[in-house]
């Protein structure tokens, strides 16, 4: 086992454990993020036909945020995602990560439900506050060419100021429940986390869709949305998709397809008069 895997499977150890109260949930999802470049350094390192390879430059770019990982808050230097949760072997025991292609497609191309092997982060609605509202918005489903090829798949959902800085807590859905056709069916509600007169102007709640790639072994975003304050409305809405990385600060926005696929959302308010 090369260096870049050995600390790898070590911060899976540290962020997975159940004991490990010395980090917040932010700080183990940096880490996590950092054991995931270290499995793709180490994958670029065992191949000589990789399409997208891990650099050295690229490691050494982790560097700060391995410094300052207790008090990092920028955005992380890649688009990754933290290493899915996985058994962690003792020293000696082989682990097969790898996935035959027959068995991906098997995976993939089922019409079945998806099992949960997700729980996921959603929370529960806030207090109601008389004059103020709130919103729920139900992720009804996501139309996508490749639907039956996704594994995994779950939306993490954030709210951003005009800088992209977080201004709730983010949230990722379970697993999705099933696919069909070109379509993911979700049918979660979600509680957005503040007041919507407490929001402020231009702020966007984001959804980014991702899913796990078994030959690369981690969760990827695939593409992202997102409702602007005047989107938001009782009733269904139909929002367009982006081509990752996702742009917090909506500067360079790219259309994901040319086809009329989209992320079909329901929005309820709730006010307390």
């Amino acid at each position: 086992m090369n260096l870049a895997l050995g600390l790898a499977r070590q911060l899976q150890k540290e962020v997975q454990s159940s004991n490990s109260s010395d980090f917040t949930e932010e700080q183990k999802k940096t880490l996590g993020k950092i054991a995931t470049c270290l499995e793709m350094r180490s994958i670029s390192l065992q191949s000589t036909q990789s399409t997208e390879e891990f650099k050295l430059e690229d490691l050494k770019k982790l560097e700060s945020v391995i410094k300052n990982v207790l008090t990092y808050n920028k955005a992380f230097p890649f688009d990754v995602q933290p290493v899915p949760i996985r058994k962690i072997l003792a020293p000696g025991e082989e682990e097969n990560l790898e996935l035959e292609e027959e068995d991906v497609a098997a995976v993939a191309g089922s019409t079945e439900a998806f099992p949960p092997r997700a729980p996921g982060t959603l929370l529960p609605r806030l207090p109601s506050e008389p004059g103020m509202t709130l919103l729920t918005i139900r992720i009804e489903k996501i139309g996508l060419k490749d639907a039956g090829q996704c594994i995994d798949p779950y939306m993490t959902i954030s709210v951003k100021d005009l800088n992209g800085v977080d201004l709730n807590p983010v949230q990722d859905t379970p697993v999705a429940t099933k696919k069909e056709d070109i379509y993911i069916h979700f049918i979660m509600d979600v509680e957005i986390q503040r007041h919507l007169e407490k929001l402020p102007k231009g702020a966007a709640i984001f959804f980014e869709f991702k899913h796990y790639k078994p030959k690369k072994r981690f969760t990827s975003t695939k593409c992202f949305a997102f409702l602007e304050m005047d989107e938001i409305k009782p009733g269904p809405v139909v929002i367009e998709l982006y081509k990752k990385p996702t742009d917090f600060k909506r500067k360079k926005l790219q259309l994901f397809t040319k086809k009329p696929l989209y992320l079909h959302l329901h929005q309820t308010l709730h006010k307390d008069s």
